[in-house]
């Protein structure tokens, strides 16, 4: 059914979400999600046809020329600025793609039950695991884990967002949280297999290679699909920049579409810009070898002297 207010649009109920997003499968088409920063990149990406919206902290970062991974740093509220990308920018623009809202599982300062009634009511229509610990490793990911911010957090969200009925389209980085997310309820499982490559902030020597990621994925869709077979499997990350690699990524694996947010958001606007500016700068200009300044003078017509006014 339609936004019972408006007639159309945001929010959709989870079972909308998941008919949508089957009803692109059966037309043969992958289903493409993107992370938008900002509204415009919002209204354009839909106008693109992507099935899916989601905002992200790391995207106000990313649009503001940093690097995503700002976006599990300290360096605001995830939660808030999530939620104020999406009530002011992307929700007032887009017209009829599902928007989802990255929520922050393992905030330690919010009730994570009272968070999602305000994505909810504010018009999402479904959240994903973001920023999310999944993607940490080593001895900081043992921190997190043994100091109450684990992974196991964002489990639990996936969980409360299902019993309130949002779409759920999460994160993970290894078959064992797939599995995990899959049990919680999760609608669709992005394969993340590490920031991805080029562009001006894009890593080099931390990407994988793009066979090392086939393997990556198709063990977390696996072990996923054991769990549930209806159960959506995306890719996104690392080597996986571009609509070749992805494509690459989708013959050799049993996903059925991409997450593009640098690839496809930041790397969008840089080569963009990049090429219409260069356009600009070489427009013919015919009067400008006349449009030269003309020589100071001393207040008497002749030319003043240098180092005098």
């Amino acid at each position: 059914m339609p936004n019972p207010w408006t007639g159309k649009g945001n929010p959709y109920t989870r079972r909308e979400v998941i008919d949508r997003l089957r009803a692109t499968l059966e037309r043969g088409e992958p289903i493409i999600a993107a992370g938008a920063g900002t509204g415009i990149s919002a209204k354009f990406i839909e106008k693109g046809g992507a099935d899916l919206i989601i905002i992200y902290n790391s995207g106000r970062f990313r649009m503001s020329g940093h690097g995503s991974t700002c976006g599990l740093m300290s360096y605001g509220d995830a939660n808030a600025i999530a939620m104020e990308i999406g009530e002011h920018e992307v929700l007032p623009v887009v017209d009829e793609v599902p928007v989802i809202c990255g929520v922050h599982a393992t905030d330690p300062r919010r009730r994570m039950w009272h968070w999602l009634l305000q994505v909810k009511a504010m018009g999402f229509s479904g959240v994903n695991n973001f920023p999310t610990h999944a993607i940490v490793d080593g001895q900081f990911r043992q921190v997190l884990e043994e100091t109450g911010m684990s992974v196991r957090k964002e489990f639990e969200m996936v969980a409360l967002a299902r019993k309130m009925e949002l779409f759920s389209i999460v994160y993970v980085a290894t078959p064992e949280e797939s599995a995990e997310m899959a049990k919680a309820g999760a609608d669709a499982i992005i394969a993340h297999v590490g920031t991805t490559v080029g562009g001006s902030i894009g890593v080099t020597g931390a990407a994988c290679t793009l066979d090392e990621a086939v393997r990556r994925t198709q063990a977390i869709v696996e072990s996923a699909r054991r769990v549930r077979r209806d159960i959506f499997c995306l890719s996104h990350g690392g080597p996986i920049g571009t609509p070749a690699d992805a494509a690459y990524v989708n013959q050799h694996t049993d996903c059925v579409g991409f997450v593009g947010a640098s690839s496809l958001e930041r790397i969008g606007v840089e080569q963009s810009l990049v090429e219409i500016t260069r356009r600009f700068k070489a427009i013919p200009a015919p009067a400008a070898p006349r449009a030269r300044p003309a020589r100071a003078t001393d207040g008497r017509g002749k030319p003043a002297q240098k180092g005098k006014r």
